[in-house]
């Protein structure tokens, strides 16, 4: 029954020895930058280069939010097309048609969501 278990088992010490030995290392290398190159340096807020405008921890604009929404969906819309495209001659007519309905139901709310104005930076 061990035997059944035993590559299982050296996987695992071998990966927590791992773990600990690059955890240790990132520590130990960590503290010796920091000694030698100076913590002020390191810790110090970075913005391109240069200090930051203003408080990191500001409020975007909720347009932000909308227009990473609107990619997602029409990113997923590609991500349907494709496997679609590839198995449109094992699927025929009901396939193509079903795919019609749903590009038709996504272009009239990408339609919609341009006349609201949600795509404009103003």
């Amino acid at each position: 029954m061990l035997a059944n278990y035993l590559p299982i088992l050296i996987f695992l010490g071998v990966s927590t020895a791992l773990a600990a030995v690059l955890m240790g290392l990132g520590l130990f290398l960590g503290r010796l930058g920091s000694k030698t190159y100076g913590a002020t340096e390191k810790l110090s807020p970075y913005e391109c280069g240069f200090e930051a405008f203003e408080d990191t921890r500001g409020r975007f604009d909720v347009r932000y939010y909308l227009v990473a929404i609107l990619f997602i969906v029409f990113d997923l819309e590609i991500a349907f097309l494709f496997p679609w495209a590839v198995s449109l001659s094992h699927i025929g007519t009901f396939g193509l048609v079903a795919m019609g309905i749903f590009l038709t139901i996504l272009v009239v709310g990408f339609i919609y969501e341009w006349k609201k104005g949600a795509l404009e930076w103003d």
